[in-house]
């Protein structure tokens, strides 16, 4: 088995290494020193296709495969970790998770925005008390018929106060244990929905949200069993 990487691969790694080393190397200790989100880096990243890399193209995406994913990721975290957490947020937790659940129309109005970089996307887990344990968050999403009503709090969310597109996870049934979790799509700004102040983490910068009576997740945008 031949293990070496193809032309294209290492294309796309000199790419990314000769972006990290112009672009993001300058002031990366005051960016996470002062918990600055690097939006015009991000901009670029997008430009070069570094935020949607395994979409498919007919959703704005790059349609390349994980060896150049992990490639690229991996020389910008040499330079920025905030800034390849910010990649790997979009591309893995969001734009991933709504290519292969969500149905046409909303990839259409929110997978393409996100591939092509246009708009950042959250991935909304942790909570207080539960951390980053799915089994055990007390966020809730309510069963109303046409529509779900989500409530609960969320906590340290990357790309939390820059994000337009959020993926939260909640309890659906509490008695289906971790079969009755789901997830939900929810844009900023809507009614129930507020972002708390920002952490002093780094250049992630990180959100708490709360949720409040959130009626807008319909229940075709219902995901079982992420």
């Amino acid at each position: 088995m031949d293990f070496k990487l193809t032309e294209e691969h290492l294309m796309i790694q000199q790419a990314a290494r000769d972006f990290a080393q112009t672009e993001l190397l300058p002031g990366v200790i005051e960016r996470d020193e002062h918990s600055k989100f690097p939006a015009e880096q991000v901009k670029m990243m997008a430009d070069l296709g570094f935020l949607g890399m395994m979409v498919d193209p007919k959703y704005g995406g790059a349609g390349l495969d994980s060896i150049s994913y992990i490639l690229a990721m991996e020389e910008i975290a040499k330079i920025d970790a905030s800034a390849a957490v910010i990649m790997s947020v979009n591309n893995s937790l969001v734009c991933a998770g709504i290519e292969k659940y969500c149905n046409e129309e909303q990839k259409q109005k929110y997978l393409v925005p996100l591939a092509k970089g246009e708009v950042i996307g959250a991935f909304c887990l942790s909570e207080p008390e539960a951390g980053s344990d799915a089994t055990s968050q007390k966020t809730t999403a309510i069963d109303m018929g046409d529509y779900y009503l989500l409530n609960g709090t969320k906590n340290w969310i990357t790309n939390g106060g820059t994000a337009s597109t959020y993926i939260v996870i909640a309890q659906t049934d509490v008695e289906k244990g971790h079969r009755g979790i789901n997830a939900f799509l929810v844009e900023k700004g809507w009614e129930g929905f507020s972002i708390g102040p920002k952490e002093k983490k780094n250049g992630n910068s990180w959100f708490g949200y709360a949720f409040t009576n959130v009626f807008r997740c319909e229940s075709s945008q219902r995901k079982p069993n992420w």
